[in-house]
């Protein structure tokens, strides 16, 4: 087993805080919302705990939402050779507004940097795109600090608030929220100062993802609504991509927050907008498409507590080619939670298997693969094989 084999599950961990704080399961539960039967489950690793669930009960209980996580995964991290970069954006947040600049190369050469980074992120390479980050937003830096006009000026910082929205979700994924959160403070005052009316709504959206892992469920439904607000009424392709984006963010928002009706009413709104665009868009990062959106309506079914049909159509739907491999790799660890949650560990596994064949580095760093992977061996008297190995591969001891 692997010297970062992780000791304790969420359930875990949450027992052992709710101890600290002086609760009993029932109080825990009242505080959180949900069932005394579900905290039991959680605690007792019969059920994965679901994002919702984590942020709801570290909001009862007053904790750091990493801490019931237990990430950053920094054991594992360190054996798979470190995140190269890291320490190089907390020195680059921690200067602040005295940010150390760099000679900049052309905006057309920082703007195809950055966008080779996106693409990094896309495709499973996150570690490499963040290794590439602290230096590009420095020079992105001198690119503003230099621009030989206003317009030059504008775009740089346009560059600027992308690539620190690209550097939030780098590091979000792998559990460095406080960072994540930095790097968005940044991304929305960059783009204060950009020439592009759109990101303001963009940087929005970015937020509620943010917020969602707090379960702030009533500040991201509003900044969803404030980011269609800012949208204009037009059919160009990053406009609908944009708006087809926020009602996704909107769908999620609602479904874990118990407000079915208002989820699929944004899922069907973005179904419309995804025919109307009729592929998958790049614009503005958002990659939205009618295949995003069938993906949202898997993930709205088993956020609303509906696992049986987030499994059979999760299973079935047909991935499009240009689909991300993250994208698909989250969408294939959700429908292993749902699987799960309908009591077929066979077909769990194999759609976490899927998430590791289409995305092996998100696959391995996420809790919530930790937990389906636990759920799984939990309720097989003797461990299988299949299983055994995949936890071995995630660095689980069971």
């Amino acid at each position: 087993m692997p010297a970062s084999a992780t000791e304790s599950s969420i359930g875990e961990r949450i027992a052992v805080a709710r101890k600290v704080a002086g609760l009993n399961q029932y109080a825990l539960a009242q505080r959180a919302s949900y069932s005394t039967s579900m905290v039991r489950a959680v605690e007792q690793g019969r059920e994965p705990a679901s994002p919702s669930f984590v942020a709801c009960v570290a909001r009862a209980l007053g904790v750091e939402i990493e801490e019931l996580y237990g990430r950053p995964y920094r054991e594992l991290l360190e054996d798979d050779g470190g995140l190269p970069g890291v320490e190089e954006l907390r020195t680059l947040f921690a200067e602040g507004r005295h940010v150390t600049a760099l000679q900049p190369s052309s905006l057309d050469e920082l703007a195809a940097d950055l966008e080779r980074a996106r693409t990094l992120r896309h495709s499973d390479r996150a570690r490499r795109a963040i290794a590439r980050t602290p230096v590009l937003l420095r020079q992105l830096h001198g690119a503003v600090r230099d621009a030989p006009s206003d317009a030059d000026r504008a775009r740089a910082h346009r560059l600027l608030a992308q690539c620190y929205a690209n550097a939030g979700q780098l590091v979000f994924r792998f559990g460095w929220l406080p960072l994540a959160t930095q790097a968005l403070d940044r991304a929305e005052t960059a783009a204060e100062h950009s020439d592009d009316p759109l990101l303001p709504a963009h940087a929005l959206q970015q937020r509620v993802l943010l917020l969602l892992s707090h379960a702030a469920y009533d500040t991201a439904t509003a900044l969803v609504d404030q980011s269609l607000d800012l949208l204009p009424s037009n059919d160009r392709e990053a406009t609908l991509a944009l708006r087809g984006a926020a009602h996704l963010r909107g769908a999620i928002t609602a479904a874990r927050n118990c407000d079915t009706d208002r989820a699929h009413g944004h899922i069907d709104t973005a179904r419309d907008i995804g025919a109307r665009l009729g592929h998958q868009s790049t614009a503005y990062d958002t990659n939205f498409g009618p295949g995003n959106v069938e993906i949202h309506h898997t993930a709205v079914a088993l956020e609303s507590g509906d696992p049986d049909r987030a499994a059979r159509t999760g299973s079935q739907l047909r991935l499009p080619a240009n689909i991300p491999a993250t994208r698909a790799g989250h969408h294939w660890q959700d429908v292993a939670r749902a699987w799960v949650l309908t009591g077929d560990h066979g077909q769990a596994l194999h759609s976490l298997n899927n998430a590791r064949r289409v995305a092996p580095q998100q696959t391995r760093y996420h809790p919530q693969v930790h937990e389906t992977t636990r759920a799984i061996a939990q309720t097989e008297r003797r461990k299988s094989d299949s299983v055994a190995h995949f936890a071995y591969w995630l660095g689980l001891k069971l």
